[in-house]
């Protein structure tokens, strides 16, 4: 279901093309063909009744864990994440590209200065010139607003001990693990391949979230100041760098992965939990806390070009 207004830009036909259904007029409303407030809010109720209709004959069906596409994202980082939470990322990351999952990781400025770590875990030449071109038209963007990427780190980072971006970006490359870069997706791109995929977005929370949300059926986000960061329209998993977060968010951290720290689990064993974690949520037997309380942000596309 669209509601749109009816003289923007982006038209619903361009947005979603002639092949897809929600483009028949049932599931379209256009604001400027009703009359009057009231008959517009009728009309946008009559058409969410019968599409909830349709949603509620929906079924769970069994699928394998080859099915999943998981993104990974990292906010209000601190100078554990690259050492806890992250690693463990990274090493739920590989089991599920050996289940035969999709996973992504972003970030194009929090990758930017730890790429020459990427580059040589390409599979393909190929991959790696569209890894260099996605970092390469970051740089031209930023140039252009006269932004420096040195401008992230955020004093949040800083306060929890991460000093420049360079040291924030080695810890969130952890994340993606150790197998190879299937392939690379430029920004809002839906993501067809299997394996690891690094998906180009920017860094903030929320506009990278939107963009994953082109492609991902589920969400991995780590977090060592903390954030209530959610999405509507996926799961959240949220991981802590430390356990006194854990304990001071006991009811918005999933998982705890400040264990590694102080010695009570290593990197492999709290990979597994994240890993197990994942296919409970993924089946509907386990609920995130961001799902318990209803958290979700207000989707932000990214729209990096001047506006007319």
């Amino acid at each position: 279901m669209l509601v749109s207004l009816g003289c923007e830009k982006l038209q619903p036909a361009r947005l979603f093309g002639n092949e897809l259904p929600i483009l028949g007029e049932a599931n379209v409303i256009r604001l400027q063909d009703q009359r009057g407030c009231a008959e517009t809010v009728s009309a946008i109720l009559e058409a969410a009744e019968k599409r909830l209709r349709q949603l509620d004959r929906r079924c769970r069906v069994s699928c394998p864990a080859a099915e999943l596409v998981v993104g990974l994202q990292c906010g209000g980082s601190d100078a554990f994440s690259g050492v806890t939470c992250n690693p463990a990322v990274g090493y739920a990351a590989n089991l599920l590209v050996r289940a035969g999952a999709t996973v992504l990781f972003s970030e194009v400025t929090e990758v930017r200065d730890a790429i020459h770590l990427l580059t040589p875990r390409a599979e393909t030449p190929e991959v790696a010139r569209h890894l260099v071109r996605e970092m390469r038209w970051y740089d031209e963007y930023l140039a252009g607003g006269q932004a420096d990427r040195s401008a992230n780190t955020t004093p949040g980072n800083k306060r929890g001990g991460l000093a420049n971006i360079v040291e924030k970006a080695l810890g969130s490359v952890a994340k993606a693990g150790s197998t190879a870069i299937r392939a690379v997706a430029t920004h809002g791109e839906k993501v067809t391949a299997k394996g690891l995929v690094f998906a180009a977005t920017p860094a903030s929370d929320f506009i990278c979230g939107t963009q994953q949300l082109a492609s991902m059926n589920l969400h991995v986000f780590t977090t060592g100041e903390g954030s209530p960061y959610g999405l509507a329209m996926v799961p959240v998993v949220k991981i802590s760098s430390r356990t006194a977060l854990a304990e001071k968010w006991p009811d918005l951290i999933d998982i705890d992965a400040g264990r590694i720290a102080t010695g009570r689990a290593t990197i492999e064993e709290v990979g597994w939990d994240i890993f197990h974690f994942l296919l409970e949520v993924a089946s509907g037997r386990k609920k995130t806390w961001a799902e318990h309380w209803g958290l979700a942000n207000a989707l932000s596309p990214f729209n990096p070009g001047p506006i007319t």
